[in-house]
């Protein structure tokens, strides 16, 4: 086995020999925070540009509002999101991808491709183009 490729299957956890062992410690992070129930959808909808409370509301069905808020706050916690308000009248909040959120863009869009080739009504997910 190559060294590039041994690194690459211990990066993914897997073991010399094929056995699996315990995932990278920055494979179980990105997994705890992306793999959260609407925190990747919210990422999705910012690659597309800023979007207001309202607007992310409407473009993740069925996401409460609380839920909406605090999957936001945990985001912007993270560094992948930021909220900025914008002086009235009306007073307005919008949310952003920040570097970090946007470098997950070629990730995301391999994610999609992943999906609409494996996944059963894959044809259905979002396009995240890089």
């Amino acid at each position: 086995m190559s060294a590039i490729r041994g690194e690459r299957r211990a990066e993914a956890g897997i073991a010399e020999g094929g056995g699996c062992r315990e995932p990278a410690h920055a494979v179980n992070e990105v997994f705890g925070l992306l793999g959260k129930r609407w925190n990747g959808l919210l990422i999705a909808a910012l690659m597309a540009g800023p979007g207001h409370f309202a607007e992310l509301r409407r473009s993740v069905p069925g996401i409460s509002e609380r839920m909406l808020s605090d999957r936001l706050s945990e985001l912007a916690e993270a560094g992948l999101v930021t909220r900025e308000v914008h002086n009235g009248p009306p007073l307005r909040v919008s949310y952003r991808l920040t570097e970090a959120g946007e470098g997950l863009r070629p990730a995301l869009a391999e994610l999609t491709r992943w999906a609409e080739a494996h996944l059963v009504g894959g044809d259905r997910c979002p396009r995240i183009d890089t």
